[in-house]
């Protein structure tokens, strides 16, 4: 529970950052980047993470991989990050990052639930529509679940849609108990 509270402290500090200088969607698209080079080279991630090597020493490695291709912000930050010893949050920090700034902008995200893997045009109908129902920007990821049988559910923001068959056999066996 505390390391979300770090995530969303440090996340809402680069938001702010990155608003004052106008930079919100350049500090997202290369902080995506920069996590996904430390996903791709295992040497780099243990190294910025392993507490034997100095704070020196790291962000003298990040200003020689990064420096002249991230913005001087995000490079600051990532020093932050090694200051403070959380540069194993820097992942989920930028997810947190993420959300904030697509929520200022009205996107939301949730999951549909389905039997099968539903295919990109299917998502994007799915998208729209719940789009208007909401009356928010939503986007959907999917996500199976047999135990449906059929059909789908969509969870946005707390907010469930059944549409599955599950439900429609446990409405009908909840009537047929009643009468």
């Amino acid at each position: 529970m505390a390391e979300l509270a770090v995530d969303l402290t440090y996340g809402t500090a680069l938001v702010e950052a990155a608003r004052e200088v106008g930079k919100e969607d350049q500090i997202l698209e290369e902080a995506q980047a920069v996590v996904q080079l430390i996903e791709d080279e295992p040497d780099l991630h243990q190294f910025i993470n392993y507490p034997g090597v100095s704070a020196d020493e790291k962000k003298e490695v990040l200003k020689n991989i990064f420096e002249g291709r991230i913005c001087e912000e995000l490079l600051n930050f990532l020093y932050i990050l090694v200051d403070k010893r959380r540069t194993m949050n820097f992942g989920r920090i930028v997810k947190v990052y993420k959300s904030l700034v697509e929520r200022e902008e009205g996107v939301s995200y949730g999951t549909v639930y389905s039997v099968v893997k539903l295919s990109d045009e299917r998502m994007a109908e799915l998208e729209e529509q719940t789009s208007k129902l909401l009356q928010m920007n939503v986007k959907l990821e999917n996500e199976l679940d047999p135990s449906l049988l059929a059909g789908f559910k969509i969870l946005v923001e707390g907010k469930i849609i059944d549409a599955s068959y599950r439900k429609k056999f446990d409405e009908l066996a909840s009537q047929m108990n009643l009468s």
